[in-house]
């Protein structure tokens, strides 16, 4: 498995001498054949600024930079696969950060990419490539016009077509799970924050958090146009935005004006959980699903990276257990990190959370960090790392009754057939 790297232009290159190292946090390792699979579609190669590409000369076995003015590669991976190893490099310049990205261990073998990463949920409804352009562009287009006045349908015009949204962009073609944010403020600082970074953080956020409080009209609108079908999901919480719990009051207003008007499709959440009364009035107006974003069950590190402003775990607890009570599917968007997530005392930590609050789902979700800067601020690891992989079996040893998956799925998924191994 050759070592892939670009030059300064973005071409990219494999190297005919030198073997492919990934890394699990700081420590630059060996990829294993068993933890590679094709470059799935949808993915996207990137070259990382501010780096040296680290290899294997495959005729001495010494570890080498690449010589010459050269980057390494990463490869970007859409929902439904979730990365076990980082690239192997280095940083040329230790005082720049890496923009805020998933990046993979890539390899070329067999004449072909390959990447260090497992299939955890079905690719097909988070693949770009089956988001049509010309169509979206149409869509957009007529919902914009038909609702002029409706602040939050411009506003996520420009995420589908300027940010490339999936989430937005099924809000206009009506299809699966649609956005529909509604805060421009937040009870926590993350670290990792795509909607809004302080200037002194060395981190240039993605997107732009929204600014202005929709009206409870606006948010029904398109609540209503969405719900048009048994599997259709819409969405509080998106990465345009703060948490949205902030805006309880109007949520819950907007929830019971559409529950009056239709029963069709579900109502989503995307939260930190931290308000919990707030989501206790949120779960008690109808809402149907609901996913907590987390780093760890642990709270030095969850409160190194997540920052809560006048909440703790012990409450994000709280609102998962309510919630499940009241018979909402819960789930958890796992940011998961190879060298940190797989941790021994993370695992044993998470398995634990699981089991106390109940959750049906658990989704691997990338996490998208400059990796020094997040190794900077979270505890060093206590014991063991285990790798991804070992984790993944472990959990899924652990906890036989939880799905391990990437994305937000409706209650018929928890009672069908969910094998997703013949989708690539």
């Amino acid at each position: 498995m050759n070592l892939v790297y670009s030059d300064l232009q973005g071409n990219v290159f494999d190297h005919p001498d030198f073997l492919a190292l990934g890394r699990n946090a700081e420590m630059i390792t060996e990829i294993l054949e068993d933890e590679l699979i094709p470059l799935p579609e949808g993915s996207t190669l990137v070259s990382l600024p501010f780096t040296r590409p680290v290899g294997i000369d495959a005729a001495t076995g010494d570890m080498k930079l690449v010589e010459g003015d050269y980057h390494a590669v990463g490869a970007l991976l859409p929902q439904g696969f979730t990365r076990l190893l980082l690239p192997g490099y280095v940083k040329s310049d230790k005082s720049k950060a890496l923009p805020l990205f998933g990046y993979t261990a890539v390899v070329w073998k067999d004449d072909g990419f390959y990447v260090a990463a497992r299939l955890t949920d079905n690719p097909y409804y988070w693949n770009p490539v089956h988001c049509d352009p010309t169509e979206l562009e149409v869509e957009v287009k007529r919902l914009v016009a038909k609702y002029p006045d409706n602040r939050l349908y411009a506003h996520l015009s420009n995420c589908a077509l300027g940010y490339e949204c999936l989430t937005a962009s099924n809000t206009f073609l009506q299809r699966w799970e649609g956005a529909v944010p509604v805060s421009y403020s937040c009870n926590a600082g993350c670290f990792g924050c795509i909607s809004e970074q302080p200037d002194e953080s060395g981190f240039v956020a993605p997107q732009t958090r929204m600014n202005f409080k929709p009206k409870v009209e606006e948010i029904t609108q398109i609540m209503l146009e969405h719900l048009r079908t048994p599997e259709s999901i819409i969405s509080f919480g998106q990465g345009c935005e703060g948490e949205p719990s902030t805006q309880a009051v109007i949520i819950i207003d907007a929830i019971k004006q559409v529950r009056e008007q239709t029963k069709m499709g579900f109502i989503n959440i995307n939260t930190n959980a931290g308000l919990t009364d707030h989501i206790r009035g949120i779960v008690d107006a109808g809402l149907d699903l609901m996913r907590v974003s987390t780093i760890s069950a642990l709270d030095d590190h969850y409160n190194a990276y997540y920052k809560p402003r006048a909440y703790t775990l012990k409450n994000v607890e709280k609102s998962l257990r309510y919630a499940t009570d009241k018979g909402v599917i819960t789930s958890i968007n796992y940011l998961v990190f190879p060298g940190v997530t797989d941790r021994e005392e993370e695992i044993e930590a998470m398995i634990e959370f699981v089991r106390r609050t109940g959750l049906k789902l658990i989704q691997l979700r990338n996490l998208n960090i400059d990796p020094e800067s997040y190794l900077g601020i979270i505890p060093k690891a206590r014991g063991e790392l285990l790798g991804m992989k070992q984790m993944i079996e472990i959990f899924e040893q652990e906890l036989p009754d939880v799905v391990l998956g990437s994305y937000s799925h409706t209650p018929k998924f928890y009672t069908s057939d969910r094998t997703v191994t013949t989708v690539l």
